[in-house]
């Protein structure tokens, strides 16, 4: 099953998340299918979410994938169409 989940990356104590879909058994930071958009919870400017791809989103849940319940809060925090 395909999940649209955080994976993490950055530095000690200053981390970026990126947006991922990948299949539900490879580990969080593991290998994924595709790259969605970014999530910066330490941005300055407020923009949290960073180059998401509402069309793709769109499109892998179209064929099944599901949301994990950090994505789909930041989402609809952020005010994305889906």
């Amino acid at each position: 099953m395909v999940v649209i989940r955080l994976q993490r990356g950055g530095r000690t104590h200053s981390p970026v998340y990126t947006i991922v879909a990948a299949d539900k058994r490879n580990p969080r930071d593991g290998r994924f299918l595709e790259r969605l958009g970014q999530y910066d919870p330490n941005a300055h400017d407020g923009e949290v979410l960073k180059n998401v791809r509402a069309e793709s989103i769109k499109a892998w849940m179209d064929k099944g994938a599901a949301l994990s319940d950090t994505v789909k809060s930041l989402l609809k925090k952020a005010k994305v169409q889906l």
